[in-house]
């Protein structure tokens, strides 16, 4: 049999390696720095995805993001990494470059 998947739009943002910031807006809502102590845990946070790398969490455990990833949200409200070349792939390639 062959099914035909619905086209959706996606919300995704690509991980450079220097937009932490914004990856953790995208992925958890905007930080509330406005208090000393989250201060301080952002700044951890950087200094442990510095050295650790960065980690998504998805519906199947933790994920390594590597620089260039596209970290997707998925219909379900889950987030996931993607390879540059699958994301290409599933969205076509003049699409990547595109912003609905």
């Amino acid at each position: 049999m062959k099914f035909r998947k619905k086209p959706v739009v996606i919300d995704a943002i690509q991980w450079t390696g220097t937009n932490l910031f914004d990856v953790i807006t995208f992925t958890d809502g905007a930080p509330d720095i406005r208090s000393m102590h989250a201060g301080e845990k952002r700044d951890e946070y950087c200094k442990l995805v510095d050295s650790d790398g960065l980690k998504i969490f998805t519906l199947e455990g933790k994920m390594n993001a590597s620089v260039g990833d596209w970290i997707i949200k998925g219909v379900s409200g889950e987030f996931y990494p993607c390879k540059p070349d699958i994301f290409a792939l599933k969205i076509g390639r003049a699409s990547c470059r595109e912003r609905v």
